[in-house]
């Protein structure tokens, strides 16, 4: 009795990658080291610790601390914030997240001084907001984190041309800038309806060299 053998056909990754010009509609606010912060901002004011008084904290020190800074010194967004906002997306389209986390990515310019974590420059003036919220036992808190009221981001943005074409990204991208959001406080959020922050308009993507097998 003879043996048949079946041939894999694999082909190699068909990458290609464009730069989209993402200009916002709406503030842009980032918190890095989220749980640190926490439990940072309830020192602003100071207050009594186990051992002692505790010391009031600096405000601005909580700012950066909040804030991703490239080596170079530039403010940034984290990209898997974007990347997991594209797959988010993904629902409205029925399109099956697992391949979408597959099929696009987004290309860090540089990683965080502090953490490592990869970013993409934020293009606009940075300021300080200052929040008093609840914590989950219903306690009034402060928070202390950047926001961007005018801002521009231009991801690099890598994907799968045998799973998306340039103008699925697109409109991605479209439906993450008005319906699903980037950063904190976004419409899009996991423990709340959102501030409306985070969303953005698309002005302009440009097509650069295919990516390598």
């Amino acid at each position: 009795m003879s043996k048949t053998t079946t041939e894999a056909k694999i082909t190699a990754p068909n990458l290609v990658q464009a730069t989209f010009t993402l200009r916002g509609t709406a503030p842009l606010m980032t918190n890095r080291f989220a749980a640190k912060m926490e439990l940072l901002a309830k020192h602003v004011e100071g207050g009594k610790a186990k051992k002692g008084e505790r010391k009031a904290k600096d405000v601005d020190d909580l700012l950066e601390k909040a804030s991703y800074i490239a080596p170079q010194g530039w403010f940034g967004f984290h990209v898997s914030g974007l990347r997991t906002a594209l797959i988010d997306a993904c629902r409205l389209v029925n399109y099956k997240m697992t391949f979408a986390k597959l099929s696009i990515f987004v290309d860090p310019e540089a990683y965080d001084k502090e953490d490592g974590m990869p970013i993409i420059p934020i293009h606009g003036e940075r300021e300080m907001s200052v929040m008093t919220v609840r914590t989950a036992n219903g306690m009034p808190d402060v928070r202390i984190r950047p926001i961007w009221h005018q801002w521009e981001m231009q991801p690099k943005i890598t994907w799968d041309a045998d799973q998306f074409t340039a103008s699925d990204v697109a409109n991605l991208l479209l439906r993450v800038g008005r319906q699903v959001g980037i950063g904190e406080g976004r419409p899009y959020s996991k423990d709340s309806a959102g501030m409306g922050f985070g969303l953005f308009e698309l002005i302009v993507a440009r097509h650069n060299k295919a990516k390598p097998d």
